[in-house]
């Protein structure tokens, strides 16, 4: 039995760099200034650590784009990329994982989208440096972490100053931040172009460095679908989804966790279940929309509790569907995968209270009977 989350968490948390020593010096800058420099006394030192390095980002990133950056610009994107779709804690980073045992598949990694600006130069000898600071362990569930590990490229965009829900994890005492993000709609004029050049550069900087199809996963492209398929027409979707009574508490703890890891602020959780409640409807809604504009043989769904009871065959049935080619080179990577981790838990949160049941079944509703799982109320 694994252990709690909260317990599993502790040895990593005080290893786990964090996320705004990736930032630029204006993206830093910008951040602290629309929250009023409201960063608390115990975490002054990360407020001095990660100024100093937004300097040296921009530093390198200058250096970075005289040396890569006519490069950068002429590099085509010549394979449509895969997004794995789906809620936090429904399963997207086991289906990325998975996707990205195929060589036929490149994705970002965690260097990567924490150096954004500068990875072309950096990557293959400041990784060697900085093996200590990255834990092997993910704080929030336990699984294998580490600079070479695929990441979210959301946490890219943050770092080069695009708008991001994820920026609230700086202040998390503040009201949540650039909600309008999640699908890029209600933004400022000229905010969502800004966006997908920002998208794009960095996608092609992947692709610089590799340029096979790319595997990109980030929960919150799952609002984005009309956005992606306009910059990629044939781009493929795989939507992972979970039973919402697991994803629920495992969200919470989710952003609890990070909260705490990376927050310029002691969190107090405020409002904390109530944002995941709002969060995953308007996730479910711009899903269903988006699926709508997807065109046939490029969008395929899965079940977590599917995916773990029969993992080759529902990758097959995925790869079929999407059209990735042959799957059978792939199956042994697969199994072996899943035969080394056989000793991994998924987290266990006990019962719900009744009353969080409820406002659960009445409010997720739509997604329950969307993807047959039983209501428990």
């Amino acid at each position: 039995m694994a252990a709690p989350e909260s317990e599993r968490a502790r040895p990593q948390e005080r290893r786990m760099p964090r996320m705004w020593l990736g930032f630029s010096a204006r993206a830093w800058a910008r951040l602290l200034v629309r929250n009023r420099f409201a960063v608390e006394l115990p975490y002054y030192h990360v407020l001095a650590a990660a100024s100093a390095a937004s300097v040296v980002n921009s530093v390198l990133g200058v250096v970075q784009d005289v040396w890569f950056g006519g490069r950068v610009r002429r590099t085509p994107i010549r394979h449509a990329p895969l997004f794995v779709l789906g809620h936090w804690r429904s399963g997207t980073t086991l289906l990325h994982e998975l996707l990205n045992l195929d060589p036929r598949h490149n994705f970002p990694n965690t260097y990567q989208c924490g150096a954004p600006h500068h990875f072309l130069l950096t990557e293959k000898w400041l990784t060697r440096l900085l093996w200590w600071l990255m834990p092997s362990r993910r704080p929030m569930d336990g699984m294998e972490n580490g600079w070479g590990k695929p990441q979210e490229d959301e946490f890219a965009l943050c770092m080069v100053g695009q708008p991001s829900p994820y920026l609230t994890l700086g202040f998390p005492n503040q009201p949540p931040q650039d909600e309008d993000a999640y699908d890029l709609v209600g933004m400022p004029p000229g905010a969502p172009a800004r966006w997908e050049r920002a998208f794009l550069r960095f996608l092609r900087q992947l692709t610089v460095r590799d340029p096979r199809r790319l595997v990109l996963k980030s929960p919150t492209h799952s609002c984005r679908i009309p956005t992606l398929l306009k910059l990629f027409p044939g781009a493929r979707f795989a939507l992972i989804v979970r039973d919402p009574y697991e994803v629920f508490p495992s969200t919470v703890n989710l952003w609890k966790t990070l909260y705490a890891a990376h927050g310029l602020q002691t969190p107090h959780f405020a409002g904390l279940e109530e944002y995941v409640l709002a969060t995953f409807s308007h996730f479910h809604e711009r899903l269903e929309e988006g699926k709508k504009l997807i065109p046939a043989g490029q969008f395929h769904a899965l079940r977590y509790e599917d995916l773990l009871r029969d993992p080759p065959g529902e990758m097959s049935r995925l790869y079929g569907e999407l059209g990735l080619g042959d799957f059978e080179a792939v199956r042994p990577c697969v199994e072996r995968y899943f035969q080394t981790r056989a000793e991994y838990r998924t987290n266990r949160f006990g019962l719900l209270p009744p009353e969080v049941r409820v406002q659960i079944s009445r409010r997720w509703a739509a997604a329950i009977r969307e993807y047959s799982y039983p209501f428990r109320d």
